[in-house]
């Protein structure tokens, strides 16, 4: 069995050091000179992309788009954003469209019962629920707005959201739980409001996605079928043009792409690479841009629960504030799984990127911490927004502001590990996901699954199961390599994320650019929120 897991990587929430496993995977010494298919990138969307396209090799009997696959990763196997992604999986139904909303869903419950289905080590856990703080009351009330709208065009949807105000006293239709739900029972009993959304989950995402690998290396141990290439960085990439005389003048094998340790040519190729498209698309350097995020692995102590009792956390939390560039706020947080001798817990806490350097917006290096983000991360948790407590009831106040003497801002946790991590965040806020027109640098046989915004959890697996099926397609012939799916138990991806020039054009000519975006804060972020407050939910 491959292992992955670096000593920096294993010792992220634990702060301990662990024997270095195997490294620097290379199926073949030598780099391949032909692939049917090269990905380049082994994040969540390149091993599931590559998994997907081995099962329809599998199920045609070795046609069907299968045959060779080559994975390309510039540095270790699943080393970027999704190896440091902090495990927050949550569709998210109240500010999206509906189609995006429902795919997300499919794609949340996909993953569930894949790690069910082969009892996958990667720290699955089902929460009661994602809690979204909202520390900003105008957001809320926009929030809420959202919800209602819902609740008038889509209320299948509707009801697996509730709205928690300070006047919450019992459950309403929605989320069901054994006593009502207030503010304070979600922990958060000094925000504005919050809104509850019943499918979360918190996992592991570097131990699922080195599994998928793992996996892939098992099943297909001839490297002529699956061959992981590491450190292995993608240096550009070259359509090899066709000549202009005869019938006969077909290249097999049109795309060059270039590496420091030699140079494959493939029939087709998937961008896996998400914040880093752009490096060899430079006509996507506008449209996916890298932003930097940072991640706290927090340990609750006596100061801030009181008794030195680690709680747990039924939830996991998005703290929203609207505010000026410096103060807006938005962050996650999931907790790691308790040990049985009472150790574990540590609060896996992202965000503050208000207080980094250009917000993070450009920022392609995740190997540097920045000190204002680490210390907001610190001290930005608890009392406020959020009430660690060993234990907290619906009904009690005895939480509220009167009993506690520091204000937002004045808890200090330790961190026992500090990393960042870069996504892609893509100017209409949506993933990008098929082919590659030859306008942005593509053509016959390049396509792209990347731009997730920070928000690719609860996306990324099943779109890349979208963009196998476009592959599919233009290997057989299709012409078309449109968005259709050929197998019927397949959903087509939201046409939001559908990769086109009229896309680009519409987001060159009405949006800003992220730069401009982020620069307004929370603002610029939620463009279907603000739509489906104003009541232009899709009927």
């Amino acid at each position: 069995m491959v292992v992955f897991m670096t000593d920096d990587e294993e010792s992220m929430v634990t702060g301990k050091k662990k024997k270095r496993k195997e490294l620097g995977h290379r199926t073949t010494a030598a780099l391949p000179e032909t692939a049917d298919v090269v990905i380049v990138g082994s994040g969540i969307t390149g091993a599931f992309a590559a998994r997907f396209l081995k099962q329809r090799h599998a199920e045609s009997g070795g046609g069907g788009g299968g045959g060779s696959v080559v994975v390309l990763e510039a540095r270790e196997a699943c080393a970027g954003a999704t190896g440091r992604n902090g495990g927050h999986c949550q569709p998210l139904l109240y500010a999206a469209t509906p189609a995006i909303a429902e795919f997300e869903l499919e794609t949340f419950r996909f993953l569930r019962d894949l790690v069910k289905e082969h009892d996958i080590p990667c720290d699955w856990v089902i929460l009661s629920g994602g809690v979204h703080a909202f520390l900003s009351k105008d957001i809320f009330d926009l929030a809420s707005k959202g919800v209602a709208q819902l609740e008038k065009h889509h209320p299948e949807l509707a009801a697996q959201v509730k709205v928690v105000s300070p006047s919450s006293s019992s459950p309403s239709s929605g989320v069901k739980t054994k006593d009502a739900t207030t503010l304070a029972s979600l922990r958060v009993p000094d925000v504005p409001g919050a809104i509850l959304q019943r499918n979360a989950a918190s996992l592991w995402p570097y131990k699922l996605v080195a599994w998928v690998l793992e996996d892939l290396l098992r099943r297909f141990p001839n490297a002529e079928a699956f061959n992981l290439q590491t450190n292995t960085p993608v240096t550009a990439i070259q359509r090899q043009q066709r000549q202009r005389d005869g019938p006969g003048n077909s290249i097999t094998y049109p795309w060059v792409l270039t590496t420091p340790r030699g140079r494959i040519a493939a029939r087709q190729v998937l961008l896996a690479t998400n914040g880093y498209t752009s490096r060899l698309l430079p006509a996507f350097a506008d449209l996916i841009v890298p932003v930097r995020g940072q991640i706290g692995a927090l340990l609750p102590s006596s100061s801030s629960s009181g008794s030195g009792v680690v709680p747990k956390l039924d939830h996991s939390y998005v703290f929203i504030k609207n505010g000026s560039a410096s103060s807006w706020r938005e962050d996650y947080l999931v907790q790691r799984p308790l040990s049985s001798d009472g150790g574990g817990g540590h609060l896996i806490f992202g965000g503050g990127r208000s207080r980094a350097r250009n917000q993070g917006v450009g920022e392609w290096r995740d190997d540097e911490v920045e000190p204002p983000v680490a210390k907001f991360l610190r001290t930005n948790l608890s009392p406020r927004p959020l009430d660690l407590q060993p234990t907290t009831t619906p009904d009690d106040s005895s939480t509220s502001s009167e009993s506690r003497t520091r204000s937002e801002g004045g808890g200090d946790l330790e961190a026992s590990f500090e990393w960042t991590g870069v996504m892609g965040f893509s100017r209409d806020h949506h993933a990008w996901v098929g082919a590659v027109p030859e306008s942005l640098g593509g053509g016959d046989g390049l396509y792209m699954c990347a731009g997730y915004s920070g928000h690719g959890m609860p996306a990324a697996a099943l779109s890349a199961r979208a963009v196998v099926e476009q592959m599919v397609i233009g290997s057989e012939g299709g012409g078309d390599q449109g968005q259709k799916s050929v197998v019927g138990d397949v959903r087509k991806i939201p046409d939001e994320f559908v990769l086109s020039e009229e896309r680009v054009r519409r987001a060159r000519d009405y949006l800003e650019t992220i730069q401009e975006a982020e620069a307004k804060g929370l603002a610029g972020l939620f463009p279907e929120l603000v739509a489906a407050a104003a009541g232009g939910v899709e009927e």
